[in-house]
């Protein structure tokens, strides 16, 4: 897989998951707590980071002389 494509992937799966929930009931306890909503965001943000570092430093290593 291209790093595109897998960059593509992944910030499709972000949108998906950002995307607005229907409002739920007072009552209604479903879903993830907070701590486990900030742990998942943030390693997704590490994997994007990743990817970007990873794009960056293959860029630059395609431009310099051999």
């Amino acid at each position: 897989m291209k790093i595109k494509n897998l960059a593509a992937v992944i910030i499709g799966v972000l949108l998906v998951l950002q995307a607005p929930r229907t409002p739920r009931k007072a009552g209604d306890e479903r879903g993830l707590s907070q701590s486990a909503e900030t742990a998942i965001l943030l390693a997704g943000a590490v994997v994007v980071a990743g990817i970007v570092v990873t794009v960056i430093t293959a860029f630059v290593k395609s431009k310099l002389p051999k």
